[in-house]
């Protein structure tokens, strides 16, 4: 019998091995290994669980080693495998033999009652156990559905001391799900749009409500299609928000290897919900504006992940982005790029997966009308500089949408009445056949296209070659949003079910392109 259990670090984190010595000496409970507060604490609430559950505690000297030596372990997940290292050691002394041999992995948090608390990062540990060969697990009952979403490994949601020491000695007390199919595992109520999956269609999430927006909602559908980044500007009141908000509709639903990239970060943030154990929905992230640098990117004592890792495989959502911290915004240029944020730590370094799409809504300038036609801008000149130098041309270099939303809402239509509204159903439709394409082509999506695949699959005919080429000597554009460009191009090309990228499609591409840039923006 050789029990472990998990000490999480940022991403990785690490199995720590539970060992247990009873000798003779004056009665005591000695833990070792450099456990911090809370590890320690767990030395009396064993001690209390085990006798609370039947259980004669050893009257021996008890030495408890968690290896290696040199990692720092925290949390309350150490009770229950402490516990039943204890109860094992002295089960064996007594001459039982009958525990199960294989290694196993225990995680859970004990009440003084013996009954078995839920802890985060189960997900993380189950996962790291299977890799390192370890295919049985005791976790608490809470957490068993999140632990079964690793293919293969036998796990046992034990719900009080008593029944997981029963378990230690009998097979038949695990059970693994069976991942037959597993790509088809599809969250209930989501709908099949030609083989792309997408949420269901709740109420507040219908595109046919907005009123007068047709570029902006145009734009969230290649956004949708392909990945891409996009900032939307216009003054307050104009529906850039509640466009935006109703995004996750047009999102498809995430592939099962996605799924368990995602689950393991929110697993670690302790966000696992019981009802939820694998998050098939991408996530949609809206932090606050006063949200400061390791909120946004993570740290902390452990590196817990921040909202960009939060939102990896989905969506960070800026409302106000010019409200942010100029810090905050600037640090989102590296993972961006990469897909991946870097955080250290007490000489310790972890890497968390950060493939997020950002969206932004902003006021154009601070009083939010410059540009309007209707009103009139009272901001100095001055004021809308300083405005504008939190968005670096870096950052916005890496936004492939622009978009300017005008108020066009007509209030005086009833809704049967506005010409040219977009319904949600329709818009995934054109998503759904730009995602199939990728799929089939590349495997990833467009916004994701290194340089030798743009080059590969983003071939231009001569006219929209020259359409390229004039926008780049007309509005500057930088190599980074020639890149932006042709990626968007093939996505709408995508969208209309066509092969090439024709000049229509260029010219799309040049139109969402092209505010931006210059700083502040003309509009």
């Amino acid at each position: 019998m050789q029990i472990y259990s998990f000490s999480p670090f940022g991403y990785e984190g690490a199995l720590v091995t539970v060992e247990v010595d009873l000798r003779r000496g004056i009665p005591a409970t000695d833990i070792v290994g450099l456990a911090d507060g809370a590890v320690k604490e767990s030395r009396e609430r064993m001690q209390a669980a085990i006798r609370n559950s039947g259980f004669e505690y050893p009257g021996e000297r008890v030495l408890i080693s968690l290896s290696p030596a040199d990692l720092k372990k925290e949390g309350a997940g150490f009770d229950l495998p402490v516990a039943l290292g204890v109860l094992g050691a002295k089960a064996m002394e007594d001459g039982f033999s009958g525990f199960i041999d294989e290694p196993l992995l225990v995680m859970g948090e004990l009440e003084l009652s013996g009954r078995i608390r839920a802890v985060k990062g189960v997900h993380a540990a189950v996962s790291t156990a299977a890799a390192s060969g370890i295919m049985r697990c005791i976790v608490p009952v809470q957490n068993a559905d999140e632990a079964r979403e690793i293919a293969g490994v036998q796990v046992y949601g034990a719900d009080s001391l008593e029944n997981a020491f029963r378990a230690m000695s009998d097979p038949s007390f695990y059970v693994a799900r069976n991942m037959e199919n597993g790509e088809n595992m599809i969250p209930p109520g989501c709908i099949n749009q030609d083989g792309v999956f997408f949420p269901e269609i709740v109420p507040g999430y219908e595109f046919a409500e907005l009123k007068g927006q047709k570029q902006l909602v145009r734009a969230l559908q290649i956004a949708a299609a392909g990945g891409h980044n996009l900032i939307a500007m216009g003054a307050p009141g104009c529906g850039k928000t509640m466009a935006i908000q109703k995004f996750p509709a047009i999102n498809p639903v995430l592939t099962t290897d996605e799924a368990q990239s995602v689950t393991r970060i929110w697993s670690l943030a302790g966000l696992i919900k019981p009802s939820e154990p694998l998050i098939r929905i991408p996530p949609f992230r809206i932090p606050h504006q006063t949200a400061s640098i390791e909120g946004i990117c993570g740290g902390g004592p452990t590196c817990r992940p921040g909202e960009i890792s939060l939102a990896h495989n989905g969506v960070l959502f800026l409302d106000e982005a010019a409200e942010f911290r100029s810090s905050v915004l600037q640090m989102l240029r590296v993972p961006l790029e990469n897909g991946t944020i870097s955080l250290s730590r007490a000489g310790r370094t972890t890497v968390y997966p950060a493939r997020f799409q950002l969206l932004m809504a902003v006021n154009p300038c601070p009083c939010g009308n410059y540009g309007s036609h209707s009103k009139i801008c009272l901001c100095s000149l001055k004021s809308i500089d300083q405005y504008w130098k939190k968005f670096s041309a870096p950052l916005l270099d890496r936004v492939d949408i622009r978009v300017f939303v005008e108020n066009k809402a007509e209030e005086n239509c009833e809704p049967e009445e506005r010409p040219g509204l977009t319904t949600t159903e329709e818009i995934r439709t054109g998503v759904a056949r730009a995602i199939k394409a990728q799929r089939k082509r590349q495997g990833i999506k467009n916004a994701q296209l290194s340089p030798q695949e743009i080059l590969d699959f983003c071939a231009l005919d001569t006219e929209g070659r020259k359409s390229l080429d004039n926008a780049t000597l007309r509005y500057g554009f930088s190599p980074r949003a020639i890149a932006s460009c042709l990626k968007v191009a093939r996505t709408i090309a995508d969208i209309a079910g066509a092969k090439d990228i024709a000049k229509e499609h260029m010219d799309e591409a040049i139109d969402f392109h092209k505010l931006c840039s210059t700083l502040p923006p003309e509009l």
